[in-house]
């Protein structure tokens, strides 16, 4: 009995492809558009001697590049994570990452295995842009998780500044110095766009149009409502941070409630695959007896059907809306 280590192989490929876009990464832009620096990348580009004016300028190309080049063919399934994400990669950048990642895939595939041209062709490409893509979404979900963190803390913060006399632009630049990245970015670009002259609401909504989160609307909502109907901002702000903690902490809670259902059925799903390899692997001639029967094909769809459908229903039940 033999079993055959291509398939290791082609699992090492692949973390091997997304290790080698993140190293990329870090090459092209440094350590600090890492998300977790405790000094915020945009103070530390300002420190290095940049303009302000430019700073921004840069900081915005960055922020919007995405969701405007989602008329490029095969990208528009990759802008909005990139965008969440805010890859400093541009995407005709980010694109040439995805050709370069492929080529190196079909280099180790054609040194470490000995399949055919078509295959290691198919699986270099899907590796290359498979690799990419996660790699951009875990970038993006990482980013959106840290924000949500981040947001309680900074409306307190804005309150604390507030009570003590500070308008509310200085309370935004404030928070832009406090709290590190990715917010404190996010936020610093705010205070930059207000300080030229932009309507602070408006910033707000186009950053929380930009994110796509809802507690970050909440805040450019109240601000608007504020600056429209007046009012004490300091308390409403008060108010909203504890609103958004307690919504952070009900969506851990679920999170974790459903944590044990989600694996479960993850592995629901996988199994019968992951069986089906290994059978193949360990004796490749054990389903020729019935192979050419005519009931062989039907039996396969049928057992594909329940598993799509094992994954439809399964999703669906873990998928709690808060």
């Amino acid at each position: 009995m033999t079993i055959s280590a291509e398939p290791i192989i082609y699992g090492l490929i692949f973390v091997a492809c997304i290790v080698l876009v993140n190293g990329i990464y870090l090459v092209a832009f440094g350590k600090s558009i890492n998300a977790n620096n405790k000094v915020n990348r945009r103070l530390e580009m300002l420190e290095k001697g940049g303009n302000r004016e430019e700073v921004l300028e840069k900081l915005r190309k960055e922020m919007g590049q995405h969701l405007n080049s989602k008329n490029i063919p095969l990208y528009a399934f990759l802008a909005d994570k990139a965008q969440k994400g805010n890859i400093a990669f541009t995407p005709s950048q980010l694109i040439m990452v995805m050709g370069l990642v492929t080529v190196m895939a079909f280099v180790f595939l054609t040194v470490g295995t000995g399949t055919s041209l078509p295959i290691r062709i198919a699986v270099a490409i899907a590796m290359g842009v498979g690799g990419v893509f996660l790699w951009v979404n875990n970038k993006a979900k990482k980013r959106i998780e840290m924000i949500q963190e981040q947001l309680p803390d900074a409306v307190e913060l804005m309150v604390r500044s507030l009570r003590v006399g500070h308008p509310f632009s200085s309370a935004i630049g404030v928070v832009a110095k406090e709290i590190p990245d990715p917010l404190g970015t996010e936020m610093g670009v705010v205070s930059d766009e207000a300080s030229y002259g932009r309507d602070i609401g408006e910033t707000l909504k186009h950053m929380a149009d930009r994110i796509d989160m809802q507690d970050m609307r909440f805040l450019a909502v109240a601000v608007a409502i504020q600056q429209t109907a007046g009012g004490n901002l300091a308390d409403i702000l008060h108010g909203l941070a504890q609103v958004i903690r307690a919504r952070f902490r009900l969506f851990r809670r679920v999170k974790a409630i459903t944590a044990e259902a989600k694996w479960s059925g993850l592995f629901l799903s996988v199994f019968p695959l992951g069986a089906l390899v290994m059978i193949l692997l360990v004796q490749p001639g054990y389903y020729d007896d019935v192979r050419e029967t005519s009931a062989f094909i039907p039996a396969c769809l049928i057992v594909a059907a329940f598993l799509t459908a094992n994954i439809v229903v399964m999703r669906r039940l873990v998928d709690i809306k808060v």
